[in-house]
């Protein structure tokens, strides 16, 4: 097996061992890059369908792009499709900074719809490389009732050994990409030929390396129009992968509290 197969093997044996020892479940979708990989490993894992919901936590201010693709692929893919709204912007933090404020509104839709569903279980598309906080992650990361995050207390995982049970008002998220790497995820994306938001890819010297909402994401300055070129580019690259977010750029302090409150 080679590296990819490797970190496909993974996955697919974290979203079997998931979807048998914890219900209900479901996954959230944003439609990125990373979350598109999630699914298609889901369909893999269980003969071509996901057998739980896919969820959007829709702030109203996504990308066209990225609603354009999401009215395309959940009729594609056959999938049983949520569109959680998320509440305003006055219903978050007001000690949070904006920035935090516009993305502390998904944690709050987040809440919601778990507590609507009563889902116990949800798949997440974070990797460790992505961000500091995360990489404090475990892969079947318990959360308290109201979705807060102790990054100080997880459970050990050694050897691809996994604690499923957890006591009842328990919630778990849980990462099947957690040692994937940003560009794993794009040779992956290039080897299955995974459809992914065209945005990622330049126009006009400018190219979005991770997708939020319309106010809080930036494009970076890039050239990299194909897959190719964007793993090249990868290789060379000392600036992080979520420069296009604003909410990156306050404090770790702020990033961490959201984490901590719920946030993915």
């Amino acid at each position: 097996m080679n590296h990819l197969d490797q970190l496909e093997a993974q996955s697919i044996y974290i979203l079997r061992e998931a979807y048998n020892r914890i219900k209900p479940l479901s996954m959230l979708w944003s439609l990125g890059k990373d979350s598109n990989v999630m699914i298609w490993l889901a369909r893999k894992a269980f003969y071509g369908r996901v057998p739980f919901p896919v969820i959007l936590l829709d702030t109203g201010n996504e990308l066209d792009e990225v609603y354009e693709f999401r009215d395309r692929y959940v009729k594609e893919w056959d999938l049983n499709y949520i569109n959680a709204e998320c509440p305003p912007y006055e219903e978050t933090d007001p000690d949070l900074t904006y920035n935090a404020r516009s993305a502390a509104r998904k944690t709050l839709g987040l809440k919601r719809v778990i507590e609507e569903h009563d889902f116990r279980g949800i798949f997440l598309g974070i990797r460790r490389d992505e961000q500091a906080v995360r990489s404090k992650e475990r892969v079947f990361s318990p959360r308290g009732e109201s979705g807060e995050w102790d990054y100080k207390d997880q459970p050990p995982e050694f050897w691809e050994q996994y604690k499923t049970e957890f006591p009842p008002g328990t919630h778990v998220r849980i990462h099947p990409l957690l040692a994937w790497t940003e560009v794993d995820i794009w040779r992956y994306i290039q080897r299955e030929n995974i459809p992914v938001v065209p945005l990622y890819f330049a126009r006009n010297g400018m190219r979005y390396r991770s997708l939020g909402e319309k106010d809080i994401t930036r494009p970076i300055e890039s050239n990299a129009s194909t897959i190719e070129e964007i793993i090249e580019e990868l290789q060379t690259t000392r600036t992080p992968e979520r420069a296009g977010r604003t909410m990156d750029h306050d404090s770790e302090d702020a990033f961490e509290r959201l984490r901590a409150a719920g946030y993915m």
